[in-house]
């Protein structure tokens, strides 16, 4: 009688965000039913998981990798082809905009000459050959042999990648493709595809949230087989339908101090990378509020952006007093990191208080972010300010309008835009007095956006790893 092979899935956690998405999620209970042993190849020290939760779990740190001038050579080179390749797409063109440089520096000089190579050389049998020198040139690294050596004693059957562009994976992808063990990834965000440049690495297969982020990879890299792509939704939307992040309404008022029988607009915060007129917005929003011109007395809370400290909004807090700030609970774990924004963890707690937040606001105030996904989830209008264009001298967050994610949430008229004072103090007092209205659009965003129901995601995604590890 033949014996049954156990199955082993190493799961690549690179940040806070996967650890998110994969470990506060149902997803490691899920794994743990269907295959045999789970190892966490973590990019995050150790010691932010709790063992005594996970004892089915086996977790090894990954050596911090500072990427080698050849590794980076080829990996930039290969980058900017693909932006070169897709320039037509106004959120790849303005990435390729932003990326070039006019330093003295000799990375700088560099990057001028790959721009000059790839205006001639992008296509798409370039980008692979490049791709294919970028794995080859870290095939001696150090810690490409320490994976290596991680791999030959785990020997797991398929590798998870839970974000496809941190260069700092491309050890563990060039460790794998020499022992000959499947990849895959899940495509991190709705925006990675349509706005930004080439993947980390070559993956075997893929997860993707929707049928549209489907066309989307085939479209990007036509080499991918449709047999070797899987629609399961996103585990970042999970905690949503998960009891143990649930908390009663008096619960959160107390916490945030907000008083009963108020509507509460919320405005979120993103990085100031690429949200740097948040302050104006909430300024704006706040003085409306201080000088009646709201139609209905509200609260305003506002939530911050985990990738970053809070200093920017002090001033706020100084001038108006009222505003109630929620500050996301992630702590810095490491600092001493290539990207130390990856090392920003956040707790159970912070989804708790994040989920309540979409459930007991009544309206959502962001400039373009997924956020307005997770507050459509919880069927809340969604105004997105964008005062910024090309001719006055604010940041110019209008041309996210134009960006592939973000043009079919224009067009789907699921948000309300906002480009000076007067809409979006409008935009508010329409919502305050119609909060159902836009609720269809809204419903069918989500649905072109996030391809299955949030119940069940980690289950999904499970049976398509255990699939892909036994593809013939």
């Amino acid at each position: 009688m033949q014996t049954r092979r156990l199955k082993t899935l190493g799961l690549v956690i690179t940040d806070g965000v996967g650890f998110r998405n994969f470990v506060l999620s149902d997803f490691l209970k899920a794994a743990s039913s269907e295959f045999d042993k789970l190892i966490i190849y973590s990019g995050l020290p150790k010691e932010v998981y709790d063992a005594k939760e996970m004892p089915q779990v086996e977790i090894k740190e990954l050596p911090v990798f500072a990427e080698p001038s050849t590794t980076w050579f080829w990996r930039k080179t290969k980058e900017v082809a693909h932006l070169q390749l897709h320039k037509d797409f106004f959120g790849i063109k303005d990435n390729l905009l932003l990326n070039k440089s006019t330093g003295s520096s000799k990375r700088a000089r560099a990057t001028r000459f790959i721009y000059s190579v790839t205006s001639k050389l992008h296509s798409e049998k370039f980008i692979e050959f490049v791709e294919r020198r970028q794995i080859h040139s870290l095939s001696a690294h150090t810690i490409t042999r320490e994976c290596i050596a991680y791999l030959k004693q785990d020997k797991p059957d398929l590798l998870f990648f839970t974000h496809q562009r941190p260069p700092y994976v491309v050890s563990l992808v060039a460790a794998a493709e020499k022992l000959k063990i499947r990849t895959s990834s899940f495509i991190f965000s709705w925006d990675n595809l349509s706005s930004k440049g080439r993947m980390a690495a070559r993956f075997d297969f893929f997860l993707v949230w929707s049928s549209l982020m489907e066309q989307e990879l085939l479209y990007f890299y036509p080499s991918t087989s449709p047999r070797k792509v899987e629609i399961v939704g996103t585990p970042q939307f999970e905690p949503y339908v998960m009891p143990k992040y649930y908390m009663k309404k008096e619960d959160f008022l107390a916490t945030l101090k907000v008083s009963e029988g108020k509507k509460i607009l919320c405005y979120s915060c993103g990085d100031i990378s690429t949200s740097r007129n948040d302050e104006l917005y909430i300024e704006v929003i706040a003085a409306a509020i201080e000088q009646n011109e709201l139609s209905e007395k509200v609260e305003l809370i506002v939530r911050t952006s985990p990738a970053e400290d809070s200093d920017r909004f002090f001033f706020l807090g100084q001038k108006f007093p009222f505003i109630r700030w929620n500050y996301p609970d992630w702590y810095l774990a490491r600092l001493d990191h290539p990207e130390p924004w990856s090392q920003r963890i956040p707790s159970e707690k912070d989804l708790k208080d994040l989920r309540a937040l979409l459930m007991y606001a009544d309206i959502s105030i962001n400039m373009c972010s997924t956020m307005s996904l997770d507050f459509m989830l919880f069927d809340k209008p969604v105004i997105n300010p964008v005062f910024g264009n090309e001719t006055n001298e604010l940041y110019n967050d209008q041309r996210f309008l134009k960006f592939g994610h973000y043009e079919k949430v224009v067009k789907s008229s699921a948000v309300k835009l906002a480009r000076n004072r007067k809409e979006l103090i409008d935009a508010i007092n329409f919502y305050l007095q119609n909060p159902t209205e836009d609720k269809e659009e809204r419903r069918n965003l989500l649905d072109l956006q996030i391809g299955k129901p949030l119940e069940g995601t980690s289950s999904r995604i499970v049976r398509a790893l255990k699939e892909f590890s036994e593809f013939d």
